[in-house]
C-alpha cells in the first residue's frame, strides 16, 4: 500500500487541529509525544516545501529575466 503524499494545505490543518486539541486540553497526555512529533515532522515538511517553491520560483524568475 503506497502513501498518499500531504499536500501544504493539508499539512497546515492537521497541525491546527493537533494545536487545538492541545490548547483545549482535549489531548491526553499519553498521545501529548506522539502529537508533538507529528507536528514536528509536518513542519519539518512544510519549511521543506516552501524552501522547494521559493527555489523554484526563483528559477523561473531568473529565465524570464535572460
Amino acid at each position: 500500500m503506497t502513501k498518499k503524499k500531504l499536500t501544504y494545505n493539508e499539512a497546515v490543518s492537521e497541525i491546527e487541529e493537533i494545536l487545538q486539541l492541545i490548547e483545549n486540553e482535549e489531548l491526553d497526555v499519553d498521545d501529548l509525544s506522539t502529537k508533538v512529533k507529528r507536528v514536528s515532522a509536518l513542519i519539518k515538511m512544510c519549511k521543506d516545501k516552501l524552501h522547494k517553491t521559493e527555489q523554484e520560483v526563483e528559477k523561473i524568475l531568473n529565465e524570464i529575466d535572460n
